[in-house]
C-alpha cells in the first residue's frame, strides 16, 4: 500500500452544514473505506439567502481527507470454482454475474463476484483489493452497472427481481447517505412540501421507508415503474 494522498472535493448547499454533508457524501464515493473522523473541512463561502430568493448564493465547502491508495491485486481465478459457484444459480442470477464480471474485466478491475438471491432480490457483491475504479467518481460507475443489470433483467418481462450491485462496502455507506436524505426530505415534507427522491432499487427504497416510518407528520410511498421507481415523501 502506498503513502496516503490527500483527496479533496468541493460541494455547495443552501447552508454550510448541507454543503459539508454533500462534500462528505462525494468524498466517501471517491474514497471507499473513508474514515469520516479524518475529514477536514474548509468553508469557501457561507452563502447568502438574498431577499425573496433574489441575489442568493450557495454556501461552498471543500472536504479533504488522506486516503491510502492500494496497489492492484494480481490473482488467478479458478474455472472449477466459478463453475461450482454458478451451477446452483438461477438463470437471472447467472445473467447478473455475467454482466458484472464482463464490465469489471472491461475496465481492468480484478474482482470476484459473490451472489445472494432471495425471493425478493438479487445482490451481487464484488470482492477485491482495488475496487475504486468499479465504484467510480461519486458512485457513477457502480450505479450505472446496477442500472444496466436491472434493465437487462426487466427487459425479459415484468416480475423480475431487483438487483443490487455492491463493492467495498459502498452500499453500507450509501445507506447512511439515504438515511440523511430521508431525514432532510422529512423536514421539507413536515413543512408542507411533497418531495420526490431519485430513482432507487427496492432495497434502497426500503431504507427510506423504514427510516421514516416512525417520523411524525410525514408519509412515504413508492411511485413509477422499475427500474425508475422512486420514493415520495409527503406531509401526512
Amino acid at each position: 500500500m502506498s503513502e496516503p494522498e490527500d483527496v479533496s472535493v468541493e460541494a455547495s448547499g443552501e447552508t454550510v452544514d448541507e454543503a459539508k454533508w454533500k462534500a462528505l457524501r462525494d468524498l466517501e464515493r471517491s474514497a471507499p473505506g473513508l474514515d469520516q473522523a479524518s475529514v477536514r473541512y474548509q468553508v469557501v463561502s457561507e452563502g447568502e439567502r438574498g431577499l425573496l430568493g433574489v441575489g442568493s448564493s450557495p454556501a461552498r465547502v471543500v472536504a479533504t481527507a488522506a486516503v491510502a491508495v492500494r496497489a492492484p491485486r494480481v490473482s488467478v481465478h479458478s474455472t472449477a470454482q466459478h463453475s461450482a459457484a454458478q451451477r446452483d444459480e438461477s438463470e437471472p442470477a447467472a445473467r447478473v454475474r455475467g454482466i458484472v464480471e464482463q464490465v469489471a474485466d472491461a475496465i481492468g478491475v480484478d474482482a470476484d463476484v459473490e451472489l445472494f438471491e432471495s425471493e425478493e432480490e438479487i445482490v451481487a457483491t464484488c470482492i477485491g483489493d482495488d475496487l475504486g475504479l468499479l465504484i467510480g467518481k461519486h458512485g457513477q460507475t457502480i450505479d450505472a452497472l446496477q442500472y444496466v443489470a436491472n434493465a437487462a433483467l426487466h427487459r425479459g418481462g415484468a416480475g423480475a427481481k431487483p438487483v443490487t450491485v455492491d463493492a467495498a462496502g459502498y452500499r453500507d455507506r450509501r445507506r447512511g447517505t439515504l438515511e440523511s436524505i430521508a431525514l432532510r426530505s422529512a423536514e421539507r415534507a413536515a413543512a408542507g412540501e411533497r418531495v420526490l427522491l431519485e430513482p432507487m432499487t427496492a432495497s434502497e427504497r426500503k431504507v427510506v421507508h423504514e427510516r421514516l416510518k416512525e417520523v411524525d407528520g410525514v408519509q412515504t410511498s413508492s411511485e413509477g415503474m422499475e427500474p425508475n421507481r422512486y420514493v415520495v415523501v409527503a406531509p401526512g
